[in-house]
């Protein structure tokens, strides 16, 4: 079974067989986040874009475990700059496999770029990932919008989606139902939503909507997990 974790926004832990995953940690600075990122022991830690949001606590967390990180190679280099020693950069469309999983690098129609006081620095293109661990598939959509791109993803069974509802810099939960409709996953969880005023949402309603459509919604709180057999 894969223990599927929510740690707030768009960070998940992913463990299998042994191997841990995180995605998108961002810890520190999240407002809702309740675990401390020292106790967090990923063997790879997966990144969807440069946006602070999401790369958080990774240089971090990979410089004190060792974990790698997974990411385009722009935001790879960017890691490797500033002291992670063990990276795997990837590319649109590119995949990669590990013995215990293996993942496929997506479109994501966003931006992507570290911006803090001193300067805007590219970190590439924005991704999300297909993650294969025990013959499943997990769709981590990262940020991004709604389009005909998530019709070619679902070519590929998808066990479980993570997708992004906030609105504002994302798909809300209209968009988010419509990507459903494209992907037909077994199940959904939504994310990146309530962390802050302007991308609040009810997740409740949106797993309401998907009554329909061939697919089980769950809203995970901060910190629960579902096991994914």
């Amino acid at each position: 079974m894969i223990r599927v974790t929510y740690h707030g926004h768009a960070c998940f832990s992913l463990e299998s067989g042994g191997v841990k995953l995180l995605t998108d940690p961002f810890i520190s600075g999240n407002p809702l986040a309740v675990v401390d990122p020292e106790s967090l022991d990923p063997d790879y830690i997966l990144l969807s874009h440069g946006h602070v949001d999401h790369v958080g606590d990774a240089i971090g967390i990979a410089r004190r475990c060792g974990a790698a990180i997974i990411a385009p190679f722009e935001l790879t280099q960017f890691c490797l700059r500033r002291g992670v020693e063990k990276i795997i950069p990837m590319n649109i469309g590119g995949s990669h496999r590990e013995p215990a999983f293996g993942v496929k690098m997506t479109v994501a129609h966003h931006s992507s770029a570290y911006v803090d006081d001193a300067e805007i620095i590219y970190t590439g293109s924005p991704c999300g990932y297909l993650i294969g661990m025990e013959e499943k598939t997990i769709y981590f959509a990262g940020d991004t919008a709604l389009s005909y791109d998530l019709k070619l993803i679902a070519e590929q069974p998808i066990r479980l989606a993570l997708l992004p509802i906030g609105d504002r810099f994302t798909m809300g939960p209209d968009d988010a139902k419509k990507a459903v409709e494209m992907l037909h996953p077994d199940l959904v969880v939504p994310m990146h939503y309530n962390t802050w005023e302007m991308i609040e949402q009810d997740p409740e309603q949106f797993v309401a909507s998907l009554a329909g459509l061939g697919c089980r919604g769950i809203v995970l709180t901060i910190e629960e997990s579902l096991m994914l057999p």
